[in-house]
């Protein structure tokens, strides 16, 4: 049996795909240590599988850190998720303990996986307080506790009314804790479970917790995590947001340094790639993990999301697991409120959809923009999210979509594609020059040429990772397309027609493919699909020379 047998090649490629494995267990591991991963390093060690490698392991990491997404502190259950069941267990809290050095805790009034808040009396001001504490003490990890403090920083160093104020900061024993105003009330979620509000409510009540957010951006933290859970309201109305536990530092001019400093400290909290965020709240950008970029835009899309569930009663994406939610947040448009409850205002589910866009820069600049837009709501003023500019549209209709990432798992596989039908194109003008005016010869080329190409093709594509719904999309188009091509001989023949005499109609079937992949994928295609009509025009005028123009026109 020669080196090159099919028994020889199936045992390589199974060697192969252990190799692979190996290479993908050994970065997890790296990851789940804490360590920060360098994809590259390891490719440059493995060059033969980096392709293969790249494109799996940021499917990897979606799978692995969805232990590691965040619901709120307050309203974690086993149940919910983001609960980590391979978390240590933490010691019975169910007994309140008299004292917590000067804090007398009165009562539980929130727990989660991380960390347990009481209801306490400071003896030392005789005042009522919120005392958050880390739940493990000494069994927490060294990220539970840079998190913990990150949150009691973040939210430390800010001051607006409707951001809940952090008193004091501390360890108590082995124990960090930190002290904020007690908010007697209710929270947004609490408040949603008897069904949507009604619209000049909800827009009365976000309105100054987009104030408070665009305070917090304007000091250099986002929140990462709004979601209705987290905005507290007290028995007077007035809402609050809370739970920093996933800010980030960002940059503010003039201060730069600022932003270095905190990216280090964020880094030490967050593993590379980690996606952090609460699914049905999450920003696309987020949901991309190491790829998204973050900025105050990414809290407005989570301020849209609040938004969107005070009209509907429900989060933009809801999916029977997380990881599907969050394939819904990168993948799918959420549907309009008006389709959820009938009764939704038009304006305010306007508002939201602009909050909703995918691309950072179709939402408002930032959520004060957004807090303006719904005053001028309650104003019966005209709102900013009905009002497009002409060189807007136009932006918006030749940019990338957020379906345009499927082309990193097409790469050279489309360009191949491209290649075969320039040949098929050149062979058969080569047929139509030589003479050839039988069908059986073209039929052969384009029915057993495209049929091997088709599932060498497909074969290809699964090899490098999952498919997703809009890859299926486009298949089918193409198929479309292909099943059209060869169909033409047989509707030559019923109508007697000489071989070719339809060709000029791929041209016009090709440009529609590229038509509906501008509007799934990325606008640039609008240009190929006016040459690809074009080209219908070249063909009928020019039948001999004619049809090697759409080849071209394809690759």
């Amino acid at each position: 049996m020669t080196g090159d047998s099919p028994l020889n090649l199936e045992s390589d490629s199974d060697a192969g795909d252990q190799k692979i494995a190996d290479i993908l267990d050994r970065l997890l591991a790296e990851a789940r240590s804490g360590k920060a991963v360098d994809i590259d390093e390891t490719l440059r060690k493995h060059p033969e599988f980096a392709d293969e490698v790249r494109e799996l392991w940021a499917t990897a990491m979606i799978a692995e850190n969805f232990g590691q997404i965040s619901a709120v502190d307050l309203d974690i259950t086993e149940d919910s998720p983001g609960f980590d069941s391979n978390r240590p267990e933490p010691p019975d809290c169910d007994d309140i303990p008299q004292r917590i050095g000067e804090y007398e805790p009165i009562e539980i009034i929130g727990r989660g996986g991380m960390g347990i808040v009481y209801r306490a009396r400071q003896q030392t001001l005789d005042r009522t307080v919120a005392l958050k504490m880390l739940l493990r003490g000494a069994l927490a990890s060294p990220s539970d506790v840079a998190r913990f403090r990150a949150e009691a920083e973040s939210a430390a160093r800010l001051n607006h009314p409707n951001i809940v104020p952090v008193y004091d900061v501390g360890e108590i024993g082995e124990q960090p804790y930190f002290t904020m105003k007690f908010i007697p009330g209710t929270t947004l979620t609490h408040r949603l479970a008897d069904g949507p509000l009604p619209a000049r409510q909800a827009a009365e009540l976000l309105i100054p917790i987009c104030r408070a957010v665009a305070d917090a951006h304007s000091h250099g933290v986002l929140h990462r995590d709004l979601k209705p859970s987290n905005i507290l309201i007290d028995t007077e109305g007035r809402p609050y947001v809370s739970d920093f536990g996933l800010a980030k530092r960002i940059a503010i001019e003039p201060d730069q340094k600022d932003d270095r400093d905190a990216s280090a400290s964020h880094a030490a909290i967050t593993q590379s790639g980690a996606i952090v965020g609460t699914p049905g709240y999450l920003a696309p950008e987020q949901a991309a993990g190491n790829r998204g970029q973050l900025s105050p835009s990414t809290d407005v899309y989570s301020l849209g999301a609040i938004l969107y569930a005070m009209t509907t009663g429900h989060p933009p994406f809801q999916a029977a697991s997380p990881i599907d939610t969050v394939l819904m947040v990168l993948e799918q448009d959420p549907a309009p409120p008006r389709l959820l409850n009938p009764a939704a205002d038009a304006d305010l589910e306007m508002i939201a959809l602009k909050c909703l866009q995918k691309p950072q820069d179709l939402r408002y600049a930032n959520a004060n923009a957004l807090a303006d837009d719904l005053e001028a709501y309650l104003s019966n003023e005209p709102i900013s999210a009905r009002s497009s500019q002409f060189t807007q549209i136009i932006s918006r209709a030749f940019r990338e979509t957020h379906h345009a990432a499927v082309l990193e798992n097409w790469g050279l596989l489309w360009m191949l594609h491209s290649l075969v039908l320039l040949v098929l194109c050149l062979v058969t003008n080569g047929f139509l020059l030589a003479g050839v005016s039988s069908r059986l010869p073209y039929l052969a080329l384009w029915v057993i040429g495209l049929g091997i190409w088709a599932g060498v093709f497909w074969n290809l594509r699964h090899r490098a990772g999952p498919i997703t719904f809009v890859e299926r999309q486009i298949a089918h188009i193409w198929a479309g397309s292909m099943a059209c091509s060869t169909l033409l001989f047989a509707v030559e023949a019923i109508l007697d027609l000489p071989v070719l005499e339809l060709s000029p109609i791929l041209g016009l079937v090709s440009g529609v493919v590229f038509l509906v992949k501008a509007g799934i994928l990325s606008g640039s295609f609008y240009i190929q699909a006016a040459a690809l009509f074009a080209t219908a025009l070249v063909m009928a005028a020019i039948p001999r020379w004619g049809l090697p123009n759409i080849g071209i026109a394809l690759f």
